[in-house]
């Protein structure tokens, strides 16, 4: 039987406290959420940090690193912690992590995207903390800086330290930065692509997912990928991607809710709905160390925490 990955995106720096008690703010948090997710059969975990007294996004490299210890010391999970950061934080903060934790594998976007949160404002009467307001806001006039010298630099970052990259695609157009990448060595097969639908991407549909899949396979050859959606699309897309012979994203990070108005309480519970998709479509959820093999992984004993 084919085997799936489960990757558990336990919180991120889009949603603020305000939209779920049970979104992980502090690293204690997190790290349950993670341990949460190795046992219902997340193989892959990635994660932001943030503010332990306010929920804010941050680039911690004492909270990245304190959330991977312990981790490390409870679970085999392979840890993917985020180089996209949070709105405004520049590149140096960004790639930090990175030499600081030397991971098995790190995010790696491959171009700008808006993702237009101030159209949620009106949902919500009133703000836990006085920064989710203008946060939100901000994305009205935001927009992320993203040039062919910001992607070398992620690429040889990650190359120097072994780390895989889990490439990010909002956009078909980012398909073209795949293969500019490829070609001027910066990256090497094999690749792990994640297609991420919706917040301000590409819409979420079948028709849209067949035809990034399709571009990419046309323009990149072999690849393993998974694909998830921003909102109420991510368990569709998930079945979506187990259709076309991918893998699945799940977590707070991109859904806080389970179903229709029932908020998720971590994301251990998406990935166990995850596993009854996967196990309904007669497949087999990956291990940590299958999928070390089969993403070709440095190992957890190569890490630096």
């Amino acid at each position: 039987m084919r085997k799936v990955i489960i990757l558990s995106a336990v919180t991120g720096s889009v949603h603020t406290p305000s939209m779920s008690p049970y979104l992980p703010i502090t690293p204690d948090q997190i790290v349950e959420d993670i341990v949460k997710s190795c046992k219902a059969g997340a193989a892959i975990a990635h994660y932001h940090v943030r503010n332990p007294e306010t929920g804010e996004p941050i680039a911690s490299l004492e909270f990245f690193r304190e959330v991977a210890t312990k981790v490390k010391k409870r679970c085999d999970i392979i840890l993917c912690p985020t180089t996209g950061g949070a709105p405004g934080q520049p590149l140096e903060q960004r790639l930090a992590v990175i030499p600081e934790l030397q991971p098995e594998m790190c995010t790696y976007n491959m171009g700008p995207w808006i993702m237009p949160m101030f159209t949620i404002l009106e949902k919500y009467k009133e703000f836990k903390y006085p920064w989710e307001r203008k946060f939100l806001e901000d994305s009205y006039s935001h927009c992320e800086d993203w040039t062919y010298e910001i992607f070398e630099a992620y690429g040889r970052t990650m190359a120097k330290y072994g780390t895989k990259p889990e490439i990010e695609l909002y956009d078909v157009s980012h398909i073209d930065t795949v293969a500019w990448l490829l070609s001027a060595g910066i990256i090497e097969k094999p690749l792990y692509l994640q297609f991420v639908l919706g917040g301000g991407g590409m819409l979420p549909s079948v028709d849209n997912l067949i035809f990034f899949h399709k571009t990419a396979r046309e323009t990149l050859g072999d690849f393993e990928f998974a694909a998830a959606s921003a909102g109420r699309n991510l368990m569709p897309i998930v079945a979506i991607s187990l259709a076309l012979g991918g893998n699945v994203r799940v977590g707070l990070e991109d859904a806080l809710y389970i179903g229709h108005g029932v908020l998720a309480k971590s994301s251990a519970e998406q990935v166990q709905g995850a596993v009854k998709i996967i196990e309904g479509m007669g497949l087999e959820v990956a291990t940590a160390d299958e999928t070390r093999q089969m993403l070709e992984l440095k190992g957890l004993d190569k890490v630096n925490f």
